[in-house]
């Protein structure tokens, strides 16, 4: 059990349930303001109270088209939402502390195989023949 409290108790798997959860409650959050405000409000103008009821029917079988408009729109909004509030401001956190990259070594060609060497190797990596190092 011991084993098992530890693994719960990791930093890592509780800030993921913490995540899930927040996520499940956007998701809802999004999903009724979708259902609750903008469809009513789409349905104003389009002429049907509510417009997730709007439908068609192909040789008897229906099709809700006012249901699905309303998932894209909650994805387009919780799409926004993350790529705004999370991804970008990330993306600009990691560029500003982001280390200049290391110096590339000098290379040479082996002269067994012709790949690409460090200057200072003395064995090549790829066909494993013994090269002089260079000063």
């Amino acid at each position: 059990m011991k084993g098992f409290r530890d693994f719960v108790l990791r930093g890592n798997v509780v800030d993921l349930a913490i995540a899930v959860l927040i996520g499940a409650a956007f998701g809802a959050l999004v999903k009724s303001f979708t259902d609750d405000m903008l469809t009513p409000l789409l349905g104003a103008f389009g002429g049907v109270q509510d417009f997730s009821d709007v439908t068609f029917a192909v040789n008897g079988s229906l099709f809700y088209i006012g249901r699905f408009i309303n998932a894209v729109i909650a994805f387009l909004i919780t799409a926004a939402v993350l790529y705004f509030f999370v991804v970008k401001p990330v993306n600009a956190l990691m560029a500003r502390y982001r280390t200049q990259p290391e110096p590339t070594a000098p290379v040479r060609d082996c002269p067994e195989c012709l790949s690409k060497i460090p200057v200072r190797a003395s064995r090549c990596a790829f066909c494993t023949a013994a090269v002089v190092p260079a000063a």
